[in-house]
């Protein structure tokens, strides 16, 4: 080996365990990773990366699993400062009676900035490295997330009464043109669409939203089929079920993300497969709130790509995804009859390669593979709760939590080591926090 095929790089992982999610369900021992700028240039034994490279940092972890970074497909960040506010309750009475009044009191640019910022510092700290979002002021939080070097999908809101965002349908959609138009290019934010749900925005908004979409590209967000109550409403007063309506609206596609879909009929499954929608599986919120099952094994034996979000913290009350795949597997395996079903690997291509099928960005997230972006992270499998490892993907699924993440990279730049994060401030972040906390429980107390 001579100077001259030696390649030079950033950084190189050394890990104990390598799950690439692609190939499928493989496990590989002793494996680097090379980064070269905000991208995988090789995946190789250490032996290999012995031989081939030079790298200006090496990062060794001797007792970790590396992976994708995990992708969050649905979420409300700022509601992080409603966690725990109001709990026990069912989907409507929790919207109508606490979440709604509480949003009119407090949503503001600051709440936004504070409660993104905090969602953010929760996810990142368990292994999330892109998310979705779908709240109000979505500036603020796509600033949020680009200060901070973390990739999201940024919704905005679409519904047909006033908000603190907007007076209505024309209000939402002329912001949102120009949310897209400002931040369609950005190298971490994916400006998006989302009307609320089916239930609160009417078609003619509908219809301009989709129009937006096809002119601009950009995705569609919309809570669908979230409980029985919600189809059986619409099925009384409309004459159709939701996914039905929105079929012939036009609104399902392969641009569209279709939250929840807890009530899904044989015609419901005909239709989404057909459109190639996805379907967004939040299980812990959907349990919480009593909304009911997705059925994830029988959508994906038909073709739907499933794709995994924790909803707001309000209604789970966490954002840690792996704590969301070991709740989703268990699930579908009672859905189903059968405990084969939505297997370990299967629960892990949901937050990883099918996360990034949704956003359409398969191409460059998802798996570990050269050219792909570097968005990974480490798993440390050493605590006595992940012992013995026999196999280190049943592990990360059955048996760990977000806590044991020690390390994450986006585009190639830290965000955690050795369990710390590297570009929020937390102790100034829980000040403001604590702030937060002290006016929502004072307003309460009234």
């Amino acid at each position: 080996m001579t100077a001259d095929t030696i390649t030079a790089a950033d950084i190189r992982i050394n890990a104990r365990w390598l799950i690439p999610i692609e190939p499928e369900a493989v496990v590989l021992d002793n494996q680097a990773v090379i980064i070269q700028g905000n991208r995988i240039a090789a995946v190789v034994s250490q032996q290999e990366a012995d031989r081939r490279f030079r790298t200006r940092e090496t990062v060794d972890l001797p007792s970790h699993a590396l992976m994708p970074g995990l992708i969050n497909l649905h979420g409300h960040a700022a509601m992080s400062l409603f966690r725990g506010m109001a709990d026990d309750l069912p989907l409507m009475s929790w919207l109508n009676d606490h979440i709604w009044p509480a949003e009119g009191a407090f949503i503001s640019e600051a709440f936004i900035a504070d409660g993104t910022q905090l969602a953010m510092a929760e996810m990142l700290r368990t292994g999330t490295t892109t998310f979705s979002d779908m709240y109000f002021f979505p500036e603020i939080a796509a600033q949020c997330a680009h200060d901070a070097g973390m990739r999201a999908q940024i919704a905005f809101p679409l519904l047909d009464f006033p908000t603190p965002w907007g007076t209505g349908p024309e209000d939402y959609l002329g912001k949102g043109e120009a949310f897209i138009r400002d931040w369609q290019d950005d190298p971490y934010i994916t400006p998006a669409i989302g009307p609320h749900a089916p239930y609160t925005v009417s078609d003619a908004p509908l219809k301009r939203a989709i129009q937006l979409s096809a002119d601009t590209g950009a995705p569609i967000q919309i809570h669908l089929h979230e409980t029985e109550f919600e189809v059986n409403e619409a099925t009384e007063k409309l004459g159709q079920r939701p996914v039905a309506r929105m079929a012939e609206l036009g609104l399902l596609g392969p641009n569209t993300q279709c939250v929840h879909m807890t009530q899904v009929n044989d015609a419901d499954l005909e239709t989404v497969t057909t459109s190639g929608a996805h379907v967004i599986h939040c299980p812990e919120s959907n349990l919480k709130l009593a909304s009911g099952l997705c059925p994830v094994q029988k959508l994906m034996d038909a073709g739907v790509n499933v794709a995994i979000g924790t909803d707001g913290a309000a209604s789970n009350n966490d954002l840690d995804l792996f704590g969301e795949l070991r709740t989703a597997a268990m699930i579908a395996k009672v859905v189903s009859g059968d405990a084969a079903a939505l297997s370990a690997h299967a629960a892990l291509t949901m937050a990883t390669l099918s996360g990034a099928r949704a956003l359409g960005r398969d191409h460059e997230l998802g798996s570990l593979v050269a050219g792909k972006l570097a968005d990974i992270i480490a798993v440390d499998l050493s605590d006595p709760f992940l012992q013995p490892v026999y196999d280190p993907i049943s592990h990360l699924v059955y048996s760990n939590h977000g806590r044991a993440v020690s390390h994450s990279w986006i585009n190639g730049v830290p965000q955690l080591q050795d369990g710390r994060l590297t570009r929020i401030d937390v102790a100034d972040l829980m000040l403001r926090v604590d702030g937060w906390k002290e006016r929502i429980r004072n307003q309460q107390a009234q």
